[in-house]
């Protein structure tokens, strides 16, 4: 069985995303692609960390992350990334509105899990086998599963900006131990990758 990971651009303070998230600013106000210019600008110089992201076996994410909307699913909606995700994996989204699998181009289909952290989580090892589980993201689903202490390891990739308000890292999770594996830094982002002590 492979690990649990996580993999999240933030800023400095923290912040994975801006307030106000919709689907005309996926990442809030304020944001923009501050936070992700080292994927698109520097993909070559950031090969390793890119690559980390699309290498797990099966994805988790909050509803926030795969769509804008609340309440009942608009079914034309299939997620920001168009006809073919990065996945090529199976997604588990976690929301409280049910929803037949959305399969997409490439390998991507997206599950939707209504009975929470640890079903979204059972499943995906499920379907991960030997390789990782990525936790996808947003900072809501990740504090869960960094709260009932689920995350193996923690990949954080800190972009030079103060954000100041928005979605935020690490609330809620209580006190963690974490042991710093590795560092790099590039011109537009710092990679920090923890373990969790057990």
């Amino acid at each position: 069985m492979g690990k649990v990971t996580c993999g999240m651009a933030m800023s400095v303070d923290g912040y994975t995303a801006g307030p106000n998230q919709r689907a005309d600013a996926p990442f809030g106000d304020g944001v923009g692609e501050s936070l992700h210019r080292w994927m698109f600008e520097a993909a070559e110089e950031n090969a390793a960390e890119v690559e980390a992201l699309s290498a797990a076996g099966a994805y988790i994410m909050g509803r926030n992350m795969f769509s804008p909307g609340r309440g009942e699913w608009d079914l034309d909606w299939t997620g920001w990334w168009g006809e073919e995700p990065l996945y090529h994996a199976p997604v588990y989204v976690l929301t409280h509105y049910e929803r037949e699998p959305v399969e997409m181009k490439g390998g991507t289909t997206f599950h939707f899990v209504t009975g929470g952290i640890t079903e979204a989580l059972d499943r995906a090892r499920a379907a991960a086998g030997e390789k990782d589980v990525l936790i996808a993201g947003g900072a809501a689903t990740v504090n869960q599963y960094l709260a009932a202490g689920l995350i193996d390891e923690l990949n954080l990739h800190i972009a030079p900006v103060v954000l100041g308000q928005g979605e935020r890292l690490f609330e809620g999770v209580g006190r963690l131990e974490l042991t710093p594996v590795a560092a790099r830094h590039t011109d537009l982002v710092t990679h920090v990758r923890y373990t969790r002590q057990s």
